[in-house]
């Protein structure tokens, strides 16, 4: 049911052509925990459950991987590569060389069964991710419901099956999954009704604020022009051609123009101001 449940994920990927707003981390992690429970299954007897059943888990995310990446942005790919050599590569290959030279027997199982522990909340814990991005656009767009239910589950049957067994690194890892499943069923059943908050709409305010920061900052700009311009005018060095102009305008003369005696026309006199 795990395995399966990312199935209608994918089917939403393959019509849009991209893998924009799902994220890589659950499966690349998911692959990671599914390989180190076979490492573990190998070492201890009487796990053949647990080994066929990730050995299957393997392979499906193998094909989840590979479809991510064939739909991808490039920024997106590129990260999902890191991830996959950070865990994949490095990680699993340093815990096969760590724990085959430097312990043996049942040391040897139980740091196996401690780091497969950990990773599997890691696996219950990588959704956090998306339950983020739900709680932020109001939007359960990008957080299946099918996986939580799956893992809810699956956490409760794996828990038995470990607590039955005397092997608490199968059960206690699922008492987390149990937890984080239920809380993300919670979110679902919130926001699934609620309207989500739209990549324009964020833009839009976006935009809006700066404008807002624009005219601020040239009203500011504008003020300290004025400020300028009304200190460079009460300079003391224009005073003096101020004083000049005042002088010369109670100065002015009158000058008269005589203009020729016509018949019946008589004289005008001008007066100029200079």
């Amino acid at each position: 049911m795990v395995f399966l449940a990312p199935l209608p994920t994918f089917y939403k990927v393959y019509k849009k052509k991209s893998s924009e707003g799902f994220q890589s981390a659950p499966y690349v992690v998911g692959l990671f925990s599914a390989m180190l429970w076979i490492y573990y299954a190998l070492l201890k007897t009487n796990t053949m459950l647990l080994l066929t059943i990730n050995c299957v888990g393997c392979f499906i995310q193998t094909f989840y991987i590979c479809f991510f990446l064939f739909y991808a942005p490039k920024k997106t790919r590129m990260e999902c590569l890191k991830l996959n050599v950070l865990l994949i590569v490095i990680g699993f290959g340093l815990v096969i060389f760590l724990t085959q030279f430097l312990a043996s027997g049942v040391n040897r199982i139980m740091i196996v069964g401690w780091i497969c522990l950990v990773f599997s909340l890691c696996v219950f814990v990588a959704p956090l991710g998306v339950m983020r991005q739900v709680i932020k656009t109001k939007s359960v767009e990008y957080m299946p419901i099918l996986i939580s239910v799956a893992l809810t589950f699956n956490a409760v049957t794996w828990f038995f099956y470990g607590t039955l067994l005397g092997d608490f690194n199968i059960a206690v890892p699922n008492v987390f999954g149990f937890t984080f499943g239920v809380i993300q069923m919670i979110l679902y059943v919130v926001y699934k009704n609620k309207k989500p908050v739209s990549c324009e709409t964020m833009s839009e305010v976006k935009i809006s604020e700066m404008e807002e920061q624009k005219i601020s900052q040239l009203e500011d700009q504008n003020a300290v022009d004025n400020g300028k311009l009304h200190g460079a005018l009460s300079c003391s060095d224009i005073l003096p051609i101020v004083d000049q102009l005042n002088e010369k305008k109670h100065d002015a003369v009158l000058v008269a123009v005589e203009t020729p005696v016509l018949p019946n026309v008589p004289n005008h006199i001008i007066e100029v101001t200079v």
